[in-house]
């Protein structure tokens, strides 16, 4: 079983050459430190014999001298641990998320939005964390601790012995009985922390939604009782951490008395400065050890996170702490065929916490270039059936195969009726879909979706900044925004969820149609086209329409049962309730 903490320095990308000189600065502050109140001692005891002024000119301006340079490593440990971690950290979730979007493409399906969000955010600063309050601090405070031990054993054996002692008990006892004592209550911490974030992000997501079932005020009242949990959790936590942190004082004070007791036996063998430095060096001998606690506590609570961040990318099928340069437009292009039939063999589909659904004789084959609409109401499994014919969502049963291609990763593009927009400019809006389109591609496509006029009364055309994402264009841009971005892309087919939601009446029945006919010039006639929709005109060249209601097959060659068909509601109904097979023109 791989260690957690010690894969997620790996996804952190962490070099030797950054962590050693942020070491090496540690350990010259703390050096610095010690050797301050050794020859402060020294000092101290030689002044009390009275030598000549100029005796102890260069003792005097070496404390001050420790004494700024103290200062001036810490600081500068300070600036380049923190550069090395925010470096670090933004490698990790640049790997994290090269990862959730180019390994298996139905995982991040099968996870919650919120545990992304948590994944990549808090679980991230915590790992990076243990570099600015774990590793950093524990390494100096080992290299100090060492230098104590050595001093101390030149003055006495046996002072050397008991430092050793109470470094051991300071640095390694103490910390361990803390993070173990801590551990459960930082695990009650965090459960309590993750269903706060868990309800906020449903409160967020759906309030509308929320507020008409009346759940609202219940949501709100859980996440305040998550977040009271989460705040007596980290108090108990706090109460063995104080506990732990006790030790280092009574260490402190051991070492000194004992050091006092051995000046006593050595005082007639030794001179004084050689005694005020044994008396007094044990007060600051332990001063780098002041941190090993919270180093200690971190290192859990890092060690949990990446735990669960490599929970969430062993999904993925993808070794995230590899860096892979991604690959170039052309690279993509070349591996994408350009003509893929589609190949369903007993398909059934559905979310795995509802019931499956299927299978439709209609999908046993899909030949490239045909265009087809799947109808039914909201719920009859639109959406999952077009996931599932992606690779987005494994299927219940049977499966499915795409001709000339390994994967539908190669072949298939899903276009969800949720897609997001960018707080960029409209030309990188849709150059997501295909990075090498060019400015002619792109206005023709906006063109064909009726943004034209738009697009050319925006202040720098497809230029323009879209400061707030989706809240800066109405629903009906957005979706047009969105459907320009599947005309733009180069798959041999594409599947397209509810394409024209939000458009008026004609222009989405427009668009429908010309989705739906090979002929149109919209799409290639090569390409495969799959629309699910509720609002499906009656006039279309669709050459299958499949009802997930009632689960019927029609193909458009018999023009004797258009009267089977009409319109009710602003949808598609088929009404025939003698077959299960009909044919519409």
């Amino acid at each position: 079983m791989r260690d957690p903490l010690v894969w997620s320095m790996r996804l952190l990308g962490v070099r030797p050459r950054p962590v050693a000189r942020s070491l090496l600065l540690g350990a010259g502050a703390s050096l610095s430190a010690l050797a301050l109140a050794a020859l402060s001692a020294w000092l101290i005891t030689r002044a009390w014999q009275m030598p000549p002024v100029l005796a102890l000119s260069i003792a005097v301006t070496s404390v001050r001298s420790l004494g700024i340079s103290r200062a001036l490593l810490r600081y500068l440990e300070r600036l380049a641990t923190h550069d090395l971690a925010l470096d670090a950290m933004a490698t990790a979730r640049a790997r994290m998320f090269g990862a959730l979007a180019t390994g298996d493409a139905a995982h991040p399906l099968s996870v919650k939005r919120s545990e992304i969000v948590g994944r990549a955010g808090d679980d991230i600063d915590e790992i990076g964390n243990a570099l600015i309050r774990g590793l950093i601090p524990i390494g100096s405070a080992a290299v100090t601790g060492l230098i104590a031990v050595v001093v101390m054993a030149l003055v006495s054996p046996w002072a050397g012995l008991a430092t050793a002692i109470a470094w051991l008990l300071v640095a390694v006892v103490a910390p361990r009985a803390a993070a173990a004592g801590t551990a459960r209550a930082d695990a009650d911490d965090r459960a309590a922390r993750g269903e706060v974030l868990d309800i906020t992000a449903t409160v967020l997501w759906h309030a509308p939604e929320l507020e008409v079932a009346g759940r609202r005020d219940q949501l709100l009242a859980d996440a305040r009782a998550a977040a009271r949990r989460a705040t007596a959790a980290a108090d108990r936590g706090m109460r063995v951490q104080a506990w732990a942190a006790g030790v280092m004082p009574a260490a402190t004070g051991a070492v000194a008395v004992i050091a006092c007791l051995l000046a006593i036996g050595l005082s007639g063998r030794v001179d004084a400065t050689t005694l005020g430095v044994l008396i007094l060096l044990p007060l600051s001998a332990f001063e780098a050890a002041g941190g090993l606690l919270d180093a200690a506590r971190q290192l859990q609570r890092s060690r949990g996170a990446a735990r669960r961040v490599l929970t969430l990318l062993d999904g993925t099928g993808i070794d995230a702490t590899v860096a892979t340069p991604p690959s170039t437009t052309e690279e993509q292009r070349a591996a994408m065929p350009t003509r893929a039939d589609l190949v369903v063999d007993g398909l059934r589909w559905g979310h795995t916490d509802a019931s499956a659904r299927g299978p439709v004789d209609a999908l046993a084959a899909i030949r490239a270039g045909e265009r087809i609409a799947v109808v039914g109401a909201s719920g009859s499994g639109k959406t999952a059936l077009l996931l599932t014919l992606a690779g987005l969502l494994p299927p219940r049963a049977g499966e499915v195969r795409i001709s000339g291609a390994a994967t539908p990763a190669q072949a298939v593009r899903y276009f969800g009726e949720d897609a997001h927009l960018f707080a960029t400019t409209v030309r990188e809006n849709l150059l997501v879909s295909r990075g090498d389109a060019d400015d002619t591609e792109i206005t023709a496509a906006l063109a064909s979706v009726g943004l034209r006029d738009w697009v050319g009364g925006l202040p720098e055309g497809l230029d323009t900044v879209l400061d707030s994402g989706v809240d800066a264009v109405s629903a009906g841009q957005r979706r047009r925004l969105l459907l320009a971005r599947a005309l733009i892309n180069a798959a041999p087919i594409v599947l397209l969820d509810e394409p024209c939601e939000h458009l008026d009446r004609d222009e989405s029945d427009r668009l429908h149609r010309e989705l739906l006919d090979r002929r149109s010039g919209l799409l290639d006639p090569d390409r495969t086209v799959i629309v699910a929709t509720h609002t499906l005109p009656v006039d279309t060249a669709a050459d299958r329409v499949i009802d997930l209601d009632r689960l019927i097959r029609c193909t458009p060659c018999d023009p004797g049962v258009t009267s089977a068909v009409h319109e009710e509601g602003g949808g598609l109904q088929l009404n025939d309730i003698w077959t299960r097979e009909v044919t519409i023109s």
